[in-house]
């Protein structure tokens, strides 16, 4: 009884941005991501832009975009393989947000806000099941907001970490609630 009991908790516990796919690998990750740069990059003067017009949303989608074209990897937060609660969880810890680690409870931090009041920065949170009624189970960040369409970066099944826009069919029919961090 007690094995059952253990076992049920585990599957529940697992519940958020699901795939059929487990993850072999468990191990905790780093929050930095090193690049390495060619030599004529060394020799390249840098330039930067002006740090006091950044702000933490602006540092957020930064490191966000550094996972563009990760594929997809259940309960992963590296570049070797990511989900889209892990991408949003690792995009605010770079920042020092922690957030919970899952995206039904990540939808339970912050304030909600209208879709005509979102800014880069902000969360989408999504219903992808068969049935839509059931709990959030995938998240996004919006990264831009341009011509009307909200853009927003995020890890799907199928194509991994990916820029979306809100304004197409299937995740404007998933869409949930939008909330704000910071």
């Amino acid at each position: 009884m007690r094995i059952v009991v253990i076992c049920l908790l585990l599957i529940l516990s697992f519940g958020s941005c699901k795939s059929s796919k487990r993850a072999k690998d468990r191990k905790t990750s780093s929050t930095k991501i090193i690049t390495k740069k060619s030599k004529t990059e060394r020799n390249q003067p840098v330039v930067t832009s002006s740090v006091e017009n950044r702000t933490k949303a602006d540092d957020i989608i930064e490191y966000a975009k550094q996972f563009e074209g990760t594929r997809y990897k259940w309960g992963g937060t590296t570049k070797s393989g990511m989900d889209c609660s892990g991408l949003i969880y690792e995009s605010f810890k770079s920042n020092n947000i922690i957030l919970p680690r899952m995206s039904r409870d990540m939808a339970k931090r912050g304030g909600k806000i209208s879709l005509k009041d979102v800014s880069a920065g902000d969360l989408l949170f999504f219903k992808t099941g068969k049935n839509r009624r059931n709990s959030i189970n995938h998240v996004g960040l919006i990264i831009a907001i341009k011509n009307n369409d909200i853009e927003f970066i995020h890890a799907t099944t199928s194509q991994g970490v990916t820029i979306s826009r809100l304004n197409e069919n299937y995740w404007l029919n998933a869409f949930h609630e939008a909330r704000r961090i910071l």
